[in-house]
């Protein structure tokens, strides 16, 4: 009898921290100017199941569009997409309640901030309207001090209304942490900065830069898992430039598009993701595709097209895959909700769960234990 309810135990036990090991927080940041939004909402998810619960919301937060969350899931970092009035805000995070509690706020030294990333001594932002970057140190209650260094890019692309000036759409460091990489949609550059985490006023240094072609708007960008290669996805024309990368450089060795043969439609490329598994690559497409491309990753970098698949809503700015690779989820920042996709991790397809959160005007998911 006492073994039996030994094993009865070990059992619960075992269930009990498989349950723990599928639950997730999501944390989704939304534009508040539109419709009703209090900025950040954070959902438990289930990675077995695809099912969810709101568990907390931020509170009076300006168009808190894009986040990132620290290594030691205490504090959330959010751009306030505000023009002129833009800023970067420290939130401390319980993740057992998904309480966010406000901390401070900077400048971002730079109109409408789109991508933020940190580490354990700054955050890193880019300024879309602005052309610029800026990085914030990070003090010991994770507040965040005044902007310590801005990079600005300077005019280079002449194509249309689009290109008339720099943006800045996208910082990202490098798998070691010795670089940051930065997109200029308005410039058709990457930026290659050496990242010097200690320096007190030239964190960034350039190291190198790339142009692709023009006219075509690089937007975001992803490493391959084992960090020889780059995936660059440019919004204006759809292309999906594949580089080789060693020590700070890029070498382009291949280029494909999100762009259906048949489609005759107006593009908007926007997110680039790699599954947890490194195998297959997912790249979205807004304007009037919407819908996600689906991407074999070769052994020698290059990409196999498996087609496109609907969204199954309007502006897919964001999507995210979650830690277990079960699941996609796209927030449609135009039709108010994230629709969450079952993924074959053979194949790569995506099937629609039927299941959605809706939310107002969506535009960054995270997840984080």
């Amino acid at each position: 009898m006492k073994k039996q309810f030994i094993t009865l135990l070990i059992v619960l036990i075992s269930s009990s921290t498989q349950a723990q090991d599928s639950k997730f927080n999501l944390v989704i940041g939304t534009y508040t100017n539109k419709c009703d939004s209090k900025g950040i909402y954070v959902y438990d998810f289930d990675s077995d199941t695809g099912s969810f619960n709101l568990k907390n919301t931020s509170e009076n937060v300006v168009n808190p569009s894009y986040l990132t969350v620290s290594n030691d899931n205490n504090y959330v970092y959010a751009v306030n997409e505000n023009g002129a009035e833009s800023g970067v805000s420290s939130f401390g995070f319980d993740p057992s309640s998904g309480k966010l509690n406000f901390i401070n706020q900077q400048s971002s030294k730079g109109a409408d901030p789109c991508y933020i990333i940190n580490d354990d001594k700054n955050v890193i932002v880019a300024n879309y309207s602005g052309g610029n970057i800026s990085v914030f140190g990070k003090n010991g209650d994770g507040s965040l001090t005044e902007a310590k260094q801005v990079v600005s890019h300077l005019r280079k692309a002449k194509d249309g209304k689009t290109q008339k000036n720099p943006h800045a759409h996208m910082v990202y460091f490098s798998p070691d942490k010795k670089y940051v990489l930065a997109n200029d949609l308005g410039n058709d550059m990457v930026y290659t900065y050496k990242y010097n985490p200690n320096s007190v006023s030239e964190t960034l240094k350039i190291k190198d830069s790339v142009s692709v072609k023009a006219g075509s708007g690089p937007r975001h960008l992803t490493f391959s898992k084992n960090g020889k290669y780059v995936y660059l996805l440019q919004e204006l024309d759809g292309a999906l430039t594949v580089f080789k990368y060693s020590n700070g450089k890029l070498k382009k060795i291949d280029e494909a598009t999100v762009v259906a043969k048949d489609f005759k439609g107006k593009n908007g490329a926007a997110d680039i993701h790699i599954s947890p598994d490194g195998k297959y690559l997912y790249a979205s497409n807004r304007g009037t595709a919407n819908d996600i491309s689906i991407f074999k990753i070769l052994k020698n970098g290059k990409l196999e097209s498996k087609g496109q698949t609907s969204t199954m809503g309007k502006g897919p700015r964001n999507f995210a895959i979650d830690p277990s690779g079960n699941f996609l989820l796209v927030a449609h920042q135009y039709t108010n909700d994230v629709v969450i996709f079952k993924r074959d991790k053979t194949t790569g397809a995506l099937t629609d769960t039927g299941k959605k959160i809706e939310l107002c005007a969506p535009v960054c998911l995270v997840f984080v234990k």
